[in-house]
């Protein structure tokens, strides 16, 4: 193992305080153990609050999107773990600015099962949760098992969209309204080059050979659904966009948005080269690309590999897409 930490048990500490003296102009914790931050200027009075939870190991995933014009708060769970009900609901409390607060979180076991009950304590305190579970990888489940997919990088449009609606002062059900019409129209689906090491565990968590790639992989390793030699970055482009594309086909002249997510070891270099083909290829069958997000947005600490996500906008959405924000991680302008 070669990273650069102190004691393995306390890496999530350390990177919280480390973030937050970083960003204390946009950042605040509301918990001693800072595993449940916010905006500094939380909480905003009179517009619905949007939190979303979830292990660390994922940066800028999940605590990277808490900011101006995105997400009011965040709960922070160790390594590849949810956090608890308790931090949700410290979250929770600290951002609601009395209309209400949106869940957004991806569907995993442990985050679904905690921050259901933090709804419920919510709900006791007279605060209303609805919540909006991400489901946006291909590879997870065949389709008409939708619901039942994980959620991966495509979740960045559904914080962005929801955030964006609820700048506008709208409600709760139409600020989740926004985001589950996200959610419906965006899809991804990812290939790994090489395996993670869980800073506790020390070594890696499954093997990928050498010269081998694995389609389909989830963020915390878990299995895909092709394993075999590298592709060129034309090919890659092609088996991602084209199983994309076969699980929610996109009509000749919709416009859509990309996002090419680095899941932690791959340069922005070969981010581009796959965006160009990308590019290219939705060219070919007639899709334009209206907006274009390239970069690392939801990691697996130092796995190579990436992501391509590809959401199909309406006018709606791409009013909202164009809606400024500022966060420790990333500006829209």
């Amino acid at each position: 193992m070669r990273k650069f930490i102190n004691d393995p048990e306390n890496v999530v500490d350390d990177m919280l305080e480390g973030l937050l003296l970083a960003h204390s102009d946009q950042l605040k914790s509301v918990r001693k153990d800072n595993r449940a931050l916010v905006r500094a200027d939380a909480p905003v009075q009179g517009k619905v609050a949007i939190a979303t939870g979830g292990g660390s190991g994922h940066l800028p995933l999940f605590l990277g999107y808490v900011g101006k014009g995105m997400l009011d708060g965040v709960a922070v769970g160790d390594i590849f773990a949810s956090p608890n009900p308790n931090q949700m609901l410290d979250a929770t409390r600290a951002i609601h600015g009395g209309k209400g607060v949106l869940y957004i979180y991806g569907n995993y076991g442990g985050d679904v099962m905690n921050f259901d009950t933090a709804s419920e304590l919510a709900d006791l305190e007279n605060i209303r949760v609805e919540s909006v579970v991400a489901t946006d990888d291909v590879a997870s489940m065949p389709k008409s098992h939708e619901q039942q997919r994980r959620g991966v990088a495509g979740m960045f449009y559904l914080y962005k969209l929801a955030a964006a609606k609820a700048e506008t002062g709208a409600d709760l059900d139409e600020v989740k309204r926004v985001a589950e019409k996200a959610n419906s129209r965006v899809r991804t689906m990812g290939v790994a080059l090489s395996p993670c090491i869980l800073p506790a565990v020390g070594h890696p968590t499954f093997h990928i050979g050498e010269g081998e790639m694995e389609v389909g992989m989830g963020i915390h390793g878990e299995p895909g659904i092709q394993h075999g030699k590298i592709q060129s970055a034309d090919e890659i482009a092609k088996t991602l966009v084209s199983s994309i594309l076969q699980d929610m086909p996109i009509e000749k002249g919709q416009k859509v948005s990309v996002l090419i997510n680095g899941l932690g070891a791959t340069p922005l270099e070969e981010l581009y080269i796959v965006y160009k083909a990308v590019h290219t290829l939705l060219e070919g069958y007639g899709i334009e690309v209206y907006s274009r997000y390239i970069g690392e947005f939801a990691t697996s600490l130092e796995m190579a590999g990436l992501s391509v996500s590809i959401l199909n906008m309406d006018e709606e959405l791409r009013e909202l897409i164009d809606v400024p924000f500022h966060t420790p991680f990333r500006v829209q302008i």
